[in-house]
């Protein structure tokens, strides 16, 4: 198999959970601390070896674009007053060997619909999927698990972690056996299923690899009650196709697409920034 190098970033979506803030700005420009949410994403995706960034985009999403572009203006008018550490951190956000190429979703027709957009770029190669909803923090990063694992089972694999059971209506569910570690063979996934119809606990988050194969059978999926395409039913799909494996990986998911959990992100990450940790810390004792 080809060395993984491009991910898909699905970031077309109308982020209702968090309007009236995201009427007019992408909730994957909504900040944790200092940088918005699809920062987080493209930095996991760059430690991970990924140097083809491949960003599916909608209405009002031009600040993704312009976030991880150049901007002359600010550029001069830090270097003419000498903020040196500020010009050196816009410049690093991202890398002179990573390129970011812009598709557009014309209609939001599904999380499935958005990685369709992408098979003409991506063309034949395995790659990656990653939703900045999901905000992770590990040692290793998701997305590097997740790319060690496809290389020792040149297979598809999905990030997983153990869920409540009573939130499964909110999640792609698997079902499989276990083949050693947290490694488990994927026999079925079923779409945000009641509680009462869960077989498992395993829910999907947001970091997938797959091989090109799952194009074909985004191309076979029809569209659901909603008229989205969704990307859980072509991975059904794909099982009769190819092997499929999910991951439990290590490190903590925070829910950024849930106020709460964009609430704990943001505490969280607060805790550990250089500049404010210390001083925040004592702010949240000083509150209980």
């Amino acid at each position: 198999m080809q060395p993984i190098k491009k991910a898909v970033f699905p970031v077309a979506g109308l982020g209702t959970r968090f309007l009236p803030a995201t009427k007019a700005n992408p909730k994957e420009m909504l900040p944790i601390v200092d940088k918005p949410l699809i920062q987080y994403a493209v930095e996991e995706a760059i430690r991970s070896g990924i140097t083809e960034l491949i960003f599916v985009t909608g209405r009002n999403k031009r600040s993704i674009e312009d976030h991880f572009d150049k901007n002359i203006e600010l550029e001069a008018s830090l270097n003419n007053s000498h903020k040196t550490e500020l010009l050196k951190l816009i410049n690093s956000i991202i890398p002179s060997n990573v390129s970011c190429i812009y598709i557009r979703q014309a209609e939001p027709l599904g999380l499935g619909h958005a990685v369709l957009q992408a098979k003409p770029i991506v063309n034949n190669e395995p790659f990656a999927v990653i939703l900045a909803d999901d905000l992770t923090d590990s040692k290793e990063p998701v997305l590097a698990q997740l790319i060690n694992q496809f290389n020792i089972n040149n297979a598809s694999i999905i990030a997983i972690e153990n869920i409540p059971k009573e939130k499964t209506f909110q999640y792609g569910i698997v079902e499989g056996e276990s083949v050693g570690g947290k490694l488990v063979q994927v026999k079925k996934i079923i779409e945000k299923p009641h509680p009462k119809d869960a077989s498992s606990t395993m829910g999907v988050i947001g970091r997938y690899i797959f091989t090109p194969t799952i194009f074909e059978q985004l191309e076979k999926v029809k569209p659901g009650k909603s008229g989205e395409i969704q990307l859980t039913d072509a991975i059904q799909l794909l099982l009769n196709k190819e092997s499929v494996y999910a991951f439990n990986f290590e490190g903590i998911r925070y829910d950024c697409g849930d106020k709460l959990g964009f609430m704990k992100a943001n505490v969280e990450f607060s805790k550990k920034h250089p500049e404010i940790g210390i001083d925040f810390i004592k702010y949240l004792k000083s509150t209980v």
